[in-house]
């Protein structure tokens, strides 16, 4: 399902990027993120929910920043594959998700079960970084 979601990500970035040079950069994430709602509605209305709004109270007031962070990355995503190319955009991406990830793990943030940083996998990230700069160094 991760290396599908990842499939799908490099998908949406071509064509949020393909609509901004049709339509705008901030107005391709506007119409995204439209899609993406009723898109969400009509999963919910058609009873494939499984939670409560009713408890939507119960989450700290920092879980509602995803919202912000939502349309953020799909500004920047749309922004950046324009400019670098879809495999080096997707790489640099990656690589800041997987060092923003070891971070949060080893941390344990929002509620993350703490998982400590091994030499394996600071020696990943170096690697994977000597890829990005490959890639991004044309």
């Amino acid at each position: 399902m991760a290396a599908l979601s990842g499939l799908l990500m490099a998908l949406q970035g071509s064509l949020n990027s393909a609509l901004s040079k049709a339509v705008g950069l901030l107005e391709a994430t506007f119409i995204v993120q439209v899609v993406g709602s009723i898109t969400g509605l009509g999963l919910l209305l058609a009873g494939l929910g499984e939670g409560s709004f009713a408890k939507f109270r119960e989450a700290p007031w920092y879980t509602y920043l995803g919202g912000l962070l939502g349309v953020a990355i799909v500004y920047l995503v749309a922004s950046s594959i324009s400019k670098v190319g879809v495999a080096s955009a997707t790489t640099a991406i990656i690589l800041g998700q997987v060092i923003t990830a070891a971070i949060v793990d080893y941390f344990g943030w929002f509620t993350v079960e703490p998982v400590p940083f091994s030499l394996w996998k600071g020696l990943g990230i170096l690697l994977m970084a000597g890829g990005a700069w490959l890639l991004l160094s044309r």
